[in-house]
């Protein structure tokens, strides 16, 4: 059995402490937490399950990671503390542990990622011989290994294009939703997550890694992008009122040109409320889906909706993204220290897991 830490209690944190429990080959051995609210509460609260797993919180970063765990599952947010993630995730591998993550955007693509990023996690390999594994949804699994084993279906291949269609009231970041992506905020005001060249910062590594497992060469990476204001006022259950006039809805596209053409795109039409922007694509049921399309001969098209938490698309997504890292953490400690992106590590059947609890 692999000791396993999970660093972090939020949406990702609760999915990998479920996750964890009902891996065959991996124990939990330690929840690290931020909030001294949550310190000495049991895992199983903290994950949501109905029965307690014998391991309490901990804010002790450094008894943790003394222990020697063989992996550690970093599920604290990077989006706005990417210095501190990569300084903690860092940490985590010199104490050997193997480390998966969906923190740092710039290291999905390991091989083109900036050396702020790269060479400290090198480093930190060389140092203590632990491995980086850095995944998620979307960026993540929904635009790499989905679209690429799909596009093996077709005869021919004209383009790929990858979608993540979603509700964003269905999220529970209202920071996130109202800061980054700027819902709710004036049409004038430009947030970071839209900002120029950072869709590219974030999904362009995975317009990369797609080109790279395809054998087509990039002529360019661009962007497009629209955004729409809310006609009238809605209420959201977790995130109170958007005030009409306010932003409602975004659609981008990270576009991957190949010899002229936007030959691998990645695009995302993002709602507050299902009457902004109707025109544009929709999930099949309203709250949210991912998607692929291949065009081509034949014409493929895959819908994939997930839920969990009562129903709730959002932590469907956080689910799967943590089923991709956890579900890898095995193969990883197989493999030789390294930091390792989506083409090298398979996504594997659920051996062992089928009708587990």
């Amino acid at each position: 059995m692999i000791s396993t830490v999970v660093w972090g209690t939020g949406n990702v944190g609760r999915a990998a402490i479920r996750a964890v429990e009902a891996h065959p080959a991996l124990k939990l051995a330690a929840v690290l937490v931020h909030n001294s609210d949550k310190v000495g509460r049991d895992a199983g609260e903290l994950g949501g399950l109905d029965h307690h797993l014998g391991v309490t919180a901990t804010d002790d970063i450094d008894a943790v990671l003394a222990a020697g765990p063989g992996a550690v599952v970093y599920a604290a947010s990077g989006d706005i503390r990417p210095d501190d993630a990569l300084a903690d995730i860092c940490g985590a591998i010199r104490s050997g542990a193997v480390v998966v993550t969906p923190a740092l955007y710039p290291l999905y693509d390991q091989r083109n990622a900036p050396p702020e990023f790269r060479d400290p996690v090198l480093a930190a390999i060389a140092d203590g011989g632990g491995s980086l594994f850095v995944s998620g949804v979307d960026p993540g699994w929904g635009n790499d290994v989905l679209p690429l084993l799909i596009s093996g279906l077709g005869t021919t291949v004209d383009a790929i294009r990858c979608q993540e269609i979603f509700d964003y009231s269905t999220y529970e970041q209202e920071e996130s939703v109202r800061c980054l992506v700027g819902m709710g905020q004036p049409m004038d005001f430009e947030p970071l997550m839209l900002a120029p060249s950072i869709p590219t910062m974030v999904w362009g590594g995975q317009i990369r890694l797609m080109a790279r497992a395809l054998g087509v060469e990039l002529d360019d990476i661009r962007e497009t992008m629209d955004r729409r204001a809310l006609e009238s006022t809605v209420s959201t259950r977790t995130m109170g009122e958007f005030a009409a006039g306010t932003q409602g809805a975004v659609r981008f596209e990270v576009q991957g040109i190949v010899e002229g053409e936007p030959r691998i795109v990645i695009e995302h039409v993002t709602r507050i409320h299902a009457s902004c922007a109707p025109d544009w694509p929709t999930p099949p049921d309203g709250d949210g889906a991912h998607r692929v399309i291949i065009e081509g001969r034949p014409r493929i098209e895959v819908t994939i909706e997930s839920t969990d938490e009562g129903e709730n698309r959002s932590a469907g997504g956080n689910a799967t993204a943590v089923g991709r890292l956890v579900g890898a953490v095995d193969w990883l400690v197989d493999a030789e220290p390294g930091l390792y992106d989506a083409l090298d590590v398979p996504l594997r059947p659920a051996v062992g897991r089928l009708g587990r609890k």
